[in-house]
């Protein structure tokens, strides 16, 4: 069997989850881990993986059939994605919905200038979730869209509470209302506001000393993170923090509420739903399909940047297409 051989640039939670993934796809190979950081510091999970500081990047691309880049969207992959789709074909997480168009162009211009393929905004949402959209507005052209997410840990404002003067550890978890998807599912295409889907939850170790009612006020009145939300905040001690809040679950739900038929008088429902023990881990195991997909295309002449609209789904699996009508169609 043909290995593809991956390397992985970036080694956090998304990066450690992707040589995880790998492990168990018979089909991929784990050639090489470049980092910012010493690669002395570097430990990889799995023994005899080479560790290699970025700089040297363009001399290892031959070794390399697919590089899966593990920054983050808001400063990292806006750069480092095209810049490294010069010297090989590359796959990323980019999650700013609202950036997605101007990194597609960006990417696409470096790939196919130099000959390769890229692939941009995988994992869950977007990804999965994106592709769940597009099959229900599709299927259901008179309907209405709802997407939930949670309950699950948002890393970003996570961060922005960890920012507030007094905080020594913080975790937020983005919870849906019940309310709000019985409605969606009721069938009655409800308008709801960002407050009516969401709250948020909040869990904060306070420095000792702190005021913390100056803290929770600072939260709750954030703008662009909290001050659109139902939000409550609980202090804790650092052991239950330790005990109870340092996984990365996430999750959501994507809803299609529609009508068919004469007069349109027939309710239709798509549903998806997601529960994730880790949000990385999840994430790159879409990596890794991902790339078995790439490199596929590549062998077959395709160049440029695509996106999860743009692949079909039997590029992804191990199996042949004759497996697939066998056993799955």
């Amino acid at each position: 069997m043909k290995k593809t051989r991956i390397a992985i640039a970036g080694y956090g939670n998304l990066g450690k989850g992707v040589e995880l993934a790998i492990r168990q796809n018979d089909d991929l190979e784990l050639v090489g881990i470049f980092t910012r950081r010493d690669p002395v510091s570097v430990k990889p999970l799995t023994a005899g993986v080479p560790v290699w500081n970025i700089s040297e990047a363009q001399k290892l691309a031959a070794q390399i059939d697919v590089l899966i880049i593990c920054g983050g969207s808001a400063t990292d992959l806006p750069k480092q994605t095209p810049e490294l789709a010069k010297y090989f074909n590359v796959i990323d997480s980019f999650d700013t919905h609202a950036r997605i168009p101007e990194h597609f162009q960006n990417v696409d211009k470096a790939a196919r200038d130099n000959d390769h393929i890229a692939f941009i905004s995988l994992g869950w949402d977007p990804g999965l979730f994106s592709l769940n959209r597009l099959y229900a507005e599709s299927i259901l052209p008179n309907g209405k869209s709802y997407t939930f997410w949670g309950k699950g840990v948002s890393q970003g404002h996570s961060d922005a509470i960890r920012r507030v003067k007094g905080v020594k550890r913080g975790i937020q978890y983005t919870c849906p209302v019940q309310a709000a998807m019985d409605a969606v599912r009721s069938g009655t295409q409800p308008e709801l506001s960002t407050r009516e889907k969401h709250t948020r939850l909040c869990y904060v170790v306070a420095e000792e000393g702190a005021d913390k009612a100056a803290i929770e006020a600072e939260i709750k009145g954030m703008k662009n993170y909290f001050d659109q939300y139902d939000t409550t905040v609980n202090f804790i001690s650092e052991e239950e923090f330790e005990r109870d809040h340092t996984s990365m679950p996430h999750g959501g739900f994507v809803m299609r509420s529609g009508l068919t038929g004469d007069g349109e008088k027939t309710h239709q429902m798509i549903e998806y739903s997601l529960k994730l023990e880790s949000n990385p881990e999840f994430t790159a195991s879409v990596l890794c399909c991902y790339a078995r997909a790439m490199a596929r295309l590549y062998e077959e002449g395709q160049r440029g940047c695509r996106t999860a609209f743009d692949i079909a789904p039997a590029y992804l699996s191990p199996l042949s297409g004759e497996e697939l009508r066998a056993a799955m169609l």
